[in-house]
């Protein structure tokens, strides 16, 4: 079992990055003290305003890949993707080309993370289109087999979709990692997010917050793979952190905890922080916790 850290603030109230030189060389002590403490995967959230739940608009966010180019010059071995991307926010051609770029520069560690959107807010304020529920979908699964298509070297022909058309799905160069970055697919909708995870993904991110729910979603899931005939076995299982033991310092009883996520497939477990002080509470944190993850098998 491995840890995953999201970066999910930017905010500088206590000038913190001033006097480190700013949010650049942070960045890059936060990519240095992942790989230090054993992170499997470093992750950004992809929005145009910060949510209200961290500060609202009014509070610092970077665009999301930008800064994950960043921070694939500044790695080496962590995975490196967005949590998640907004369906919405890029036409699918356009993503699959970002994330083959991002494959490219961080030597086979991109990965497409992708979900339905939900933030209205952002949308509206700098003019993107919102369209209902549904729609999302919709466009999620048609960003999902472009992208695909875009990936696979056999087919550069058009797409033809209710939302999207495509004259040519050309992807050059190719990704590096083989057979193409890996599609995490984020959140715990069980009649269409799970059964697309079944149908296309490679690896979900759940949004449940207990035991008990992971064990349901997860069930939902596997119900969906028999119905579509994959093997749930091939899909990589991850799930948000959302305890008070980490940033307690209670190591005890975050194992603990994550004992019972392991047993039940759970291979990742994502814990989130702000960027001021991140590589020091990586440092203090979550270099003990991941090896106590690892202990868990």
């Amino acid at each position: 079992m491995r840890l995953g850290i999201n970066i999910v603030g930017f905010d500088d109230s206590a000038g913190d990055l001033k006097r480190h030189g700013g949010l650049g060389p942070e960045l890059a002590a936060v990519g240095a003290a992942a790989e230090a403490a054993g992170v499997g995967r470093l992750s950004v959230m992809d929005h145009y305003f910060q949510m209200d739940a961290l500060g609202g608009a009014e509070s610092a966010m970077l665009e999301c890949y930008t800064t994950l180019g960043h921070l694939a010059a500044h790695t080496s071995t962590v995975q490196l993707g967005a949590l998640v991307t907004g369906v919405t926010y890029r036409h699918p051609g356009l993503l699959a080309k970002i994330v083959t770029t991002l494959d490219h520069l961080s030597g086979g560690r991109a990965t497409l993370g992708v979900g339905a959107a939900w933030y209205e807010r952002e949308h509206l304020g700098l003019g993107v289109p919102f369209p209902p529920t549904a729609e999302r979908f919709e466009r999620l699964e048609e960003t999902l087999r472009i992208c695909l298509q875009m990936w696979d070297p056999q087919d550069n022909g058009p797409f033809e979709g209710r939302h999207y058309q495509l004259t040519e799905t050309r992807c050059v160069p190719p990704p590096v990692s083989a057979p193409h970055p890996e599609i995490m697919i984020g959140g715990g909708g069980e009649k269409k997010t799970l059964r697309l995870v079944a149908q296309y993904a490679d690896a979900c991110n759940l949004t449940a917050f207990t035991h008990a729910e992971v064990a349901h979603k997860l069930e939902v899931l596997r119900r969906h793979c028999d119905d579509l005939g994959r093997d749930y076995r091939r899909i990589r299982k991850t799930a948000m952190y959302s305890g008070d033991a980490l940033r307690d310092g209670d190591l005890d009883g975050f194992a603990k905890a994550m004992t019972g996520y392991a047993e039940l497939g759970i291979e990742t477990v994502i814990a989130s922080v702000p960027l001021p002080g991140a590589a020091r509470w990586i440092q203090e944190r979550a270099a003990p916790a991941a090896r106590r993850l690892a202990e868990l098998g």
